[in-house]
């Protein structure tokens, strides 16, 4: 790691900050209100809970192996072979998910404002424009995602702001009509997306200067609260304005901007949400794709890596264009993907954490013995 780049501990949070909000502040309120009802928030709550502990890991292990990527300390624990054996479907899950994010963004654009345009042109250029983000550095990547996700947030807020007369907060009752199953199941879908993707991130620390003072820790758990209250407050928006059709409107937060009309003044913002929408996707998908070609290039050993950039970026775009259809894709996201990121990306972190904290453990009480 002498040679890589690194970014501030501020701007690691930034990125993982704006990689939680990518396309899930738009994406999820839907899917959680229809799988939760009323009781979305509780899902939620769970969710981050489940989220903040797998954080937890990621951070104690990037403590653990000060200096060591990811693939290292896999490597040291398991060998060479292990691995490659546990590294390879990780991969492959994260070309999935970058097709994933691609293709969403895709499609809501097809579906939304462009409905002449083919999907194939949408998902070029954000493929195109990430591959040159990630060839520019994640250096240049801290810099920029701290600008834009000012930019995000902000418009969040205004749009918020705009909203306040159409709240309707009875609208949040009643609670647990359907008793405690909806809301495990709505957990199920909210730890899936987003907050096992914090998986990534076992990848990304290693890039942070690890300031003095323990700057890092903080900082990253500010980020995934602050990302919780902002999903929560997206979720209660829409069901404090749309109600029971909350569950049948894919965008909702894009459907609520497009009720905002001030005397013939402020219209048509819908086009603003879905601009920054577009935004976050775009920086959630860099961020994967850097995580793809970091992790190739180190299981490859290649001296240049940047070299596989816009290869991984064309294989991706090839899976986005050619995967499933929309009905498939509903399907993949809300019952598959949580399932298959926790199979192939959550254990084995957990396993490697599990291991350091026991190897730690034993080496503590043979130095005692020895004392």
């Amino acid at each position: 790691m002498k040679d890589q780049e690194t970014v501030s501990d501020g701007q690691m949070a930034f990125i993982f900050l704006s990689f939680l909000i990518g396309s899930a502040i738009v994406n999820i309120p839907a899917p959680l209100i229809n799988s939760a009802g009323n009781a979305a928030w509780a899902s939620l709550l769970i969710a981050n809970g489940l989220g903040i502990l797998l954080l937890g890991c990621i951070l104690y292990l990037n403590r653990q192996y000060k200096g060591l990527t990811f693939v290292d300390y896999t490597r040291k624990n398991f060998g060479k072979w292990v691995m490659v054996l546990m590294l390879i479907p990780f991969v492959i899950m994260l070309f999935f998910m970058l097709s994933n994010i691609v293709f969403d963004v895709g499609l809501f654009l097809h579906n939304t404002m462009m409905r002449t345009t083919p999907v194939y042109i949408f998902h070029l250029f954000i493929f195109l424009v990430a591959a040159l983000t990630v060839y520019a550095g994640i250096e240049v990547m801290g810099r920029m995602f701290t600008m834009l996700l000012i930019f995000v947030v902000g418009m969040f807020f205004l749009f918020l702001l705009l909203i306040i007369p159409m709240l309707r907060p009875e609208y949040l009752l009643p609670l647990f009509p359907d008793g405690l199953k909806p809301v495990f199941h709505g957990t199920y879908l909210a730890f899936g997306f987003p907050y096992a993707e914090v998986i990534l991130f076992a990848v990304l620390l290693p890039f942070a200067r690890n300031e003095k003072g323990g700057t890092l820790e903080k900082k990253m758990y500010i980020a995934i609260v602050l990302n919780f209250f902002l999903l929560l407050v997206a979720v209660l928006v829409s069901i404090m304005i749309l109600g029971p059709t909350g569950a049948d409107i894919k965008y909702s937060l894009f459907y609520i901007a497009t009720l905002i009309d001030i005397q013939d003044i402020l219209t048509r913002l819908e086009a603003v949400i879905a601009m920054s929408w577009i935004i976050g996707s775009y920086m959630k998908a860099t961020v994967v794709l850097f995580v793809i070609n970091f992790m190739i290039s180190q299981l490859l050993n290649l001296k240049d890596d940047r070299i596989l950039i816009f290869p991984s970026a064309l294989l991706a775009f090839l899976l986005s264009v050619s995967n499933y259809n929309e009905q498939e894709f509903v399907e993949v996201v809300t019952v598959v993907w949580p399932f298959l990121i926790t199979v192939v990306g959550v254990l084995p972190i957990l396993f490697i954490t599990f291991l350091t904290f026991v190897k730690k453990k034993f080496k503590k009480q043979k130095n005692q013995l020895d004392a």
